[in-house]
């Protein structure tokens, strides 16, 4: 399984569609293991765009602190599992959480 997580100062970016880089997070979901963490440059932001790329890069799932309910719907079309509401932190951590069953999420802070 791969994780996608937004990032921002190498920490989980608040506003999804704003990050600088994505890490794609390699997990082992039977072993509950954490395996390597790559970071790649997203292409510019317009609507639709991130979901193919992310798809088009292998990811299952997207663990994010704030994004908008048409992105989350593309996502989901996309076959993509969405998290919102995650705390700043950084992606291996997030991953390990997520894992283990412990990931705290709160509130979505996107409102559009």
């Amino acid at each position: 399984m791969k994780i996608a997580i937004p990032l921002f100062q190498g920490k989980l970016s608040a506003h999804f569609g704003h990050c600088a880089e994505f890490a794609f997070v390699n997990v082992d979901e039977a072993e509950k293991q954490v395996g390597d963490v790559q970071t790649l440059e997203p292409p510019v932001h317009a609507p639709g765009v991130l979901p193919q790329w992310l798809t088009e890069n292998g990811a299952d799932l997207v663990i994010a602190g704030g994004m908008g309910r048409r992105a989350q719907d593309l996502f989901t079309d996309a076959g993509i599992r969405v998290i919102v509401g995650a705390p700043e932190a950084e992606p291996r951590q997030l991953a390990e959480e997520y894992l283990a069953g412990r990931l705290q999420t709160g509130d979505n802070i996107c409102d559009h």
